[in-house]
């Protein structure tokens, strides 16, 4: 058995699809099949039923999936502990971000990227949900997000700054001149929210459900550039977290009345090999000024 081998396997075992599991690991499909082959004979079992042109794991397949997971994990922080004992920072760091999130990234990742040119950055924008998910298996080696509601007992959360929603529209937007604006103020007005599942329109959600409004909601979108852009040429309102418009022109966020504090987190596996890459790009990003601005620190400076 080899470690080759149990990669190949896994990446079938993901994608249930002989050709596009071999175009992921840029091999053949032929050498795929043989390979994963060599590994049935080897354990004297099938691990994948394969049924025109449908595959999928059979109970040894399974098991060996979750076995496999933990070598191949093993392996790989092996190598990253080797590489980092030379105090050389190189190999990839494979970041998860939420949509709010990326306004805030541009100035570390540029210095990032000048001080240690041979690590490749592998950025992620994706949900909260999904890049949980991605950083259980794995994939990603942390996720930079706003704290999640529900707790999740294999991560660990460290609070980067402080922020809160607020009431985003365009410059010459009636509501732009006030300091404030309640849940009655934006009944008034013609809304495109952030699509349910980001965190802003989820905590959004959690603060207006114990109340009594109707809301005229005009359109949802999953894409916070896209939506800024159509905020910024409206009247459209919309509700994001006071981040999510760092360093935007031609846009004005206005609290809200209500308590919505969301806290910046960078989120990690419990018990997990942090690479030395993922801790100098923590720092930068902790004493970056898009962070600073909001973090507690922000009034001493």
């Amino acid at each position: 058995m080899e470690l080759r081998q149990l990669k190949y396997f896994l990446k079938v075992a993901e994608l249930l699809n002989f050709s596009e599991a071999a175009k992921a690991l840029f091999i053949t499909q032929s050498t795929l099949s043989q390979q994963i082959k060599q590994l049935e004979n080897e354990f004297d079992v099938v691990l994948l039923e394969r049924n025109s042109h449908v595959v999928s794991l059979t109970e040894a397949g399974n098991h060996l999936m979750h076995y496999a997971r933990k070598v191949v994990i093993n392996a790989d922080d092996c190598v990253q502990k080797m590489s980092d004992l030379k105090n050389v920072l190189v190999g990839e760091l494979n970041i998860g971000v939420t949509y709010t999130f990326s306004p805030l990234l541009t100035e570390t990742v540029l210095e990032f990227m000048k001080n240690y040119p041979n690590v490749r950055l592998n950025i992620f924008y994706k949900t909260m949900g999904e890049l949980m998910d991605m950083l259980q298996r794995r994939e990603v080696d942390f996720v930079l997000a706003f704290k999640p509601t529900d707790k999740n007992d294999k991560i660990e959360s460290h609070v980067l700054f402080n922020n809160h929603l607020m009431a985003v529209v365009s410059t010459d937007h009636p509501l732009a001149q006030y300091k404030s604006v309640s849940i009655e103020d934006l009944q008034l007005y013609e809304l495109a929210f952030p699509a349910k599942g980001l965190q802003a329109r989820n905590a959004f959600d959690d603060m207006i459900q114990s109340e009594s409004c109707h809301l005229k909601v005009h359109l949802e979108l999953n894409d916070v550039s896209i939506l800024l852009k159509l905020i910024r040429q409206t009247k459209l309102v919309t509700v994001l977290a006071e981040a999510a418009i760092h360093d935007e022109e031609g846009l004005v966020g206005i609290p809200l009345q209500m308590m919505s504090d969301m806290e910046g987190c960078i989120h990690l596996l419990k018990q997990a090999y942090v690479k030395n890459s993922a801790r100098e790009f923590y720092r930068l990003l902790s004493q970056s000024r898009a962070i600073l601005k909001y973090s507690s620190l922000a009034n001493l400076l």
